[in-house]
C-alpha cells in the first residue's frame, strides 16, 4: 500500500503520529532538543486533552530565530542544489502547521504538510537527488523508481509509523517514536557531514 493510501484510511492517532514522527526527525534543522516533542508524543496515547498547551509549549521552545539561522548555516553552507534556508523553512513549515486542537481535518492537512515536506527536506539534503516535487509526490504514490538513499529511507519510515499506529493503535506509539528517533539521528548525520564538507 502507498504511502498516500496509508494517510487515506488512517485515523486521528495515526494522522497525529505521522505528523509528528516527520517533524519530529527534523528538530535538528530547527536548533530544538530531542526531547522538545516528547510531551505531544505521551499525549498520543490519551485523549489529546492538553494537545493544544503541548503544542504552545513546543512552538515557543523551538521559536529562536539564531537557531535556525546556524542550522541553515550549517546545511547550507557550499551547497549547490539547494540552500539551507530552504531546507530549515521546511521543518519550520511543519511546526507552524501543527493544529492547536488533535482534531481529524485538521490533523490531515497537518499531516500531508509534513509528509512532503520531510521528504523533500530528505531530497535536498541529498546530493545524489537532482529531482523535484514532481519525484517527491511519485514516491508517495508508490513509484520510488529513481528515488535516493536518503529519500528511499524517509519514506519507508514514513509508512512504517503508519502501519504501526494502523495495527496497534496506542500500544504503537512506542515504536512510532523509535522509527522517529532513529531518523533524528540520521538526519542529524547529514547535517554534520554537509557542515564539514563546507568547511574544509
Amino acid at each position: 500500500m502507498s504511502l498516500v493510501e496509508l494517510l487515506a484510511q488512517a485515523d486521528e492517532r495515526g494522522l497525529a503520529a505521522s505528523g509528528l514522527a516527520c517533524l519530529d526527525r527534523c528538530v535538528p534543522l530547527l536548533g530544538g532538543d530531542d526531547e522538545v516533542l516528547r510531551p505531544l508524543w505521551a499525549g498520543l496515547v490519551d485523549d489529546g486533552e492538553g494537545w493544544g498547551e503541548k503544542v504552545a509549549k513546543a512552538r515557543g521552545e523551538l521559536a529562536s530565530s539564531d537557531a535556525d539561522a546556524d542550522a541553515s548555516a550549517a546545511v547550507g553552507a557550499g551547497a549547490a542544489s539547494a540552500s539551507g534556508a530552504d531546507v530549515v523553512l521546511l521543518a519550520r513549515r511543519m511546526l507552524d502547521a501543527v493544529p492547536d486542537e488533535r482534531s481529524g481535518d485538521a490533523l490531515r492537512a497537518w499531516a500531508e504538510v509534513c509528509s512532503v515536506s520531510a521528504l523533500r527536506i530528505h531530497q535536498l539534503l541529498d546530493p545524489l537527488d537532482a529531482g523535484g516535487e514532481d519525484s517527491v509526490a511519485d514516491c508517495r504514490a508508490g513509484r520510488t523508481e529513481g528515488a535516493s538513499h536518503l529519500v528511499a529511507a524517509e519514506l519507508r519510515r514514513q509508512v512504517v509509523v503508519l502501519e504501526l499506529l494502523a495495527q496497534h493503535g496506542a500500544a504503537g506509539v512506542r515504536q512510532a517514536l523509535g522509527v522517529a528517533t532513529e531518523g533524528r539521528r540520521v538526519l542529524r548525520a547529514v547535517v554534520s557531514r554537509r557542515a564539514r564538507g563546507a568547511g574544509r
